[in-house]
């Protein structure tokens, strides 16, 4: 539950606090980078623990979520890199490839979601 509230913390209020104090929207943005990548890290070491846990196959929303934060991590990151740095990558510009990346996000967090609510009403 936790890492769930940690995930909507970020999406929902403290990235939206980070652009509107702060005036240079590319240091916002540097900012609000690093925060998911620590989410990153954060949702791949609770699998990891889940993974050690004796009812670890009750945890496969949790492993989605992860994946999905993974994904984004290292998959879609470089990606928006390059299309800041050049306009464009692979034919969609970065306020796209950022979309992508907003929507994965958000299915990880519906995920964890998914993960406590199945948890607390089977």
């Amino acid at each position: 539950m936790l890492w769930a509230g940690s995930l909507w913390s970020v999406g929902l209020w403290v990235t939206p606090i980070l652009f509107a104090v702060e005036s240079d929207h590319r240091l916002a943005g540097v900012l609000a980078g690093r925060i998911f990548s620590i989410e990153t890290y954060v949702g791949i070491a609770v699998a990891v623990f889940a993974v050690l846990l004796p009812g670890r196959s009750k945890f496969v929303w949790g492993y989605l979520a992860a994946v999905l934060l993974a994904v984004n991590e290292w998959a879609l990151r470089p990606v928006m890199v390059v299309a800041r740095a050049h306009g464009s990558a692979m034919g969609l510009t970065f306020g796209a490839w950022h979309g992508v990346s907003a929507v994965i996000y958000v299915l990880a967090c519906f995920a964890v979601l998914v993960l406590i609510w199945r948890e607390d009403y089977r």
